[in-house]
């Protein structure tokens, strides 16, 4: 009897193992992962209105999406993250853009456009503004979140006027 208990024990100890590592995550404790992998993505020092973050939090695993312009932004916000209480791994997603100078000068004509335009400039003013600006190979993308859909319109419009840019995808969201 002793010799099959001893046979015994390593499969229960993978079992219980085993279910405890699949054990549900609390709904709480989810959102507070959440709010914890947002705050300390905006928080980064060089993360700007031309980089783009989103997640999702599944049980212990975080995955990261969204483009940088800084290879260092993708490492630092893997980083950032790992720190965080009740995530045990990390994929991480994030798509760093290629260096390019008309890629650059395109950011800075469409931000000047969307954040110069009257109704809009208030989208700027905050220390993470809610638009923002992805240019990849001249192809403008606009992410984030407006109050209306006014300003999602005027927006693109504004996108679409800047000289160089070869298409505007408008990804702009209404705030519930």
């Amino acid at each position: 009897m002793r010799a099959q208990a001893r046979k015994l024990f390593p499969i229960a100890v993978a079992i219980a193992a085993l279910a405890l590592a699949q054990r549900p995550v609390s709904e709480r404790a989810r959102m507070r992962v959440e709010r914890e992998v947002r705050h300390e993505l905006v928080m980064l020092p060089y993360y700007s209105v031309f980089d783009n973050f989103s997640y999702k939090v599944e049980g212990g695993q975080v995955t990261l999406y969204g483009q940088v312009t800084r290879p260092t932004l993708k490492s630092d916000a893997e980083q950032a993250v790992r720190g965080i209480e009740g995530v045990e791994k990390i994929v991480n997603n994030i798509e760093v853009l290629p260096l390019s100078p008309n890629d650059d000068r395109i950011r800075l004509a469409v931000y000047r456009a969307v954040f110069g335009a009257a109704g809009l400039d208030r989208y700027g003013l905050a220390a993470v503004p809610s638009i923002h600006i992805i240019v990849k190979n001249g192809n403008v993308t606009l992410e984030g979140v407006v109050s209306n859909e006014g300003d999602k319109n005027l927006a693109g419009i504004k996108a679409n006027g800047v000289s160089g840019a070869f298409s505007v995808t408008n990804n702009l969201r209404l705030e519930k």
